[in-house]
């Protein structure tokens, strides 16, 4: 009989749906009580994405509202304070809004959709047209919220001018909820409209925090820590809480313990270990932190398989500028090696600046050291001195999305050098193995090498692999086959020029231990073993050229023999 299990809680942000319809919750409720007995007027969580800030602040919504129903508060860790639940637990009107649905290619567009945005939260409340609290001329102030041709000055006033209409009417002070406020500036910053953005949150924000006597406290949440100066002017009253932070440091993501509890429960503990490798390695103040997303669904791609690998799911949940950002800088020597140092497992240490704005993000590299660390691309190790800290790549995850874009750089900027990989070309086709040695080697020598020992040797292949692929990809008429069935096998590359008589077999294999005459052997070995080289005699190529090449950090070796003087 199957076992009965919870189902996986992968992408939803709705806490009541969560618990009523039996996911599984990692139960974080903790925070609550937490945010009440370390009181902040206004108060700002910056985390990466996909850490679970959206479900937190919808969990918020549900406790203290007026409205919904707080059994589903029952046997989680906030119901035992109890004097905290009598106190705050469905008391106070709560205004929640997101802002990580505005993305749109004009300041106009964003406009409309600000203004759509708000006026959700306004229609949902529409008793107040009925209150007995509310004077005509308040009900009319709400009249003119409501209106679908709401001006910029209304809407910078609208958040402030709801408090009041609501505390009025319930008698008590207003909770405000703002998820991803900085999503509307990175869209504008992308589009070409920051300017005209960044003055209109200030402004809704500027009123809603600083002014607004009807608040009882407020809660934001964003990927960055906007500079106060650019977006919370003369907001004295804002504590920030970064993922440098020890308080609070538990609630966004996982920890170790929740990992090892969820793997148990579905009976997957043997892919524990996988999973750490994979998504932890994160450290939020002074907790080892998992992030939710990707546990959630390698977890999920198990129930298919259990055998199934670990994949790069966050790798398609961002554009990663500030990756591709950080390795087109790679054009200097010491950031190059700075990358091979941290794509190896070290550590690189910089001083972080986690006040930013938009426009300052790309203006230097220690802005860009200080937008990875931030965003989730980089992580503290050990502690910081300062300012200054000591960054690490979280996991294989992370280091996927970096091997993708050192690779993907490569490849577009290979075609700048036609002559030189015209020269590798004919080289190849003519059996000239110097020639391919002395220009591949260039080559590594030019790009970010890959020597992390904790990463399997089929791993480091695939990048030399990569290079090649690359750099062949100059000759558009030239047929290139990666990893194609060959004989009793797979041949690491297959190229057949537009000559037509001739085929050419390579062999890529990494010297771990540097002697690259064996490895160089090995790959000729290899490619005989398997009788690569059957298909191309079948489709009658009978120039056949083998290679083998072997590759160690920036040096390679290559060897080639030809179809004809195997016996």
């Amino acid at each position: 009989m199957k076992r009965y299990r919870k189902k996986l809680p992968i992408g939803i942000e709705n806490f009541e749906e969560l618990i009523k319809e039996d996911f599984y919750y990692v139960d974080k409720t903790g925070f609550i009580a937490e945010l009440l007995h370390s009181w902040g007027a206004v108060n700002l969580f910056t985390r990466p994405r996909r850490f679970g800030k959206s479900l937190n602040m919808n969990m918020l919504e549900k406790f203290f509202s007026l409205e919904g129903d707080k059994s589903i508060f029952d046997g989680l860790e906030i119901s035992k304070e109890a004097a905290l639940c009598e106190e705050y637990m469905g008391k106070y009107p709560v205004v929640s809004i997101s802002l990580k649905g505005m993305d749109a290619r004009s300041y106009e567009l964003a406009f409309q959709m600000a203004v759509q945005i708000i006026r959700s939260v306004l229609l949902n409340v529409q008793y107040l047209l009925e209150s007995r609290a509310l004077s005509e001329q308040d009900k009319e102030e709400y009249r003119k919220l409501i209106d679908h041709q709401m001006s910029e000055a209304v809407f910078c006033n609208s958040l402030k001018v709801l408090s009041e209409l609501l505390e009025k009417h319930h008698g008590t002070k207003v909770i405000l909820l703002i998820d991803e406020y900085d999503v509307p500036l990175a869209k504008s910053f992308e589009n070409g409209y920051y300017d005209q953005m960044i003055d209109l949150i200030r402004g809704l924000l500027g009123q809603a925090l600083k002014t607004n006597n009807s608040l009882k406290f407020a809660v934001l949440t964003g990927c960055l820590r906007i500079s106060k100066e650019s977006i919370f002017t003369g907001l004295n009253n804002l504590k920030v809480r970064s993922i440098t932070d020890v308080r609070f440091d538990e609630y966004f993501g996982f920890t170790d313990a929740e990992v090892q509890a969820l793997f148990e429960y579905y009976g997957y503990a043997n892919n524990y270990d996988t999973a750490k490798k994979w998504y932890d390695g994160y450290r939020f103040g002074n907790t080892d932190i998992y992030c939710p997303w990707d546990v959630l669904n390698y977890c999920d791609s198990l129930f298919d398989d259990q055998d199934a690998q670990p994949e790069n799911y966050w790798i398609n949940t961002s554009s990663n500028d500030a990756v591709k950002r950080f390795i087109q800088e790679s054009a200097h020597t010491a950031i190059k090696r700075e990358i091979e140092c941290l794509t190896a497992g070290e550590s690189v240490t910089k001083e972080i600046h986690q006040e930013l704005t938009y426009p300052e993000m790309y203006q230097t590299i220690d802005n860009i050291w200080s937008l990875l660390f931030t965003t989730g691309y980089l992580t503290q190790r050990g502690k910081a001195e300062g300012r200054r800290m000591h960054l690490a790549i979280p996991n294989l995850e992370i280091r996927d999305i970096y091997i993708t874009q050192i690779m993907n750089f490569f490849q577009e900027n290979v075609r700048e050098d036609g002559d030189t990989l015209n020269h590798f070309c004919d080289a190849l086709q003519n059996k000239d193995a110097k020639n391919v040695e002395k220009i591949f080697t260039q080559y590594l020598r030019k790009t970010i090498s890959i020597r992390d020992t904790s990463v399997k040797k089929e791993m480091k292949e695939n990048f030399y692999h990569g290079i090649l692929l690359g750099i062949l990809g100059v000759k558009s008429r030239w047929s290139v086959s990666s990893n194609r069935e060959m004989g009793e096998g797979y041949a690491d590359l297959l190229v057949e020029p537009d000559t037509g008589d001739l085929g050419i077999i390579i062999e890529v294999k990494y010297a771990h231990d540097g002697n690259l005459d064996a490895a160089c052997k090995e790959a000729l070995k290899q490619i005989a073993y398997t009788k690569y080289e059957d298909a191309l005699l079948d489709d009658g190529v009978e120039n056949i050229l083998k290679y083998g090449i072997a590759c160690y950090k920036k040096r390679c070796r290559v060897l080639v023999t030809e179809h004809k003087n195997d016996i």
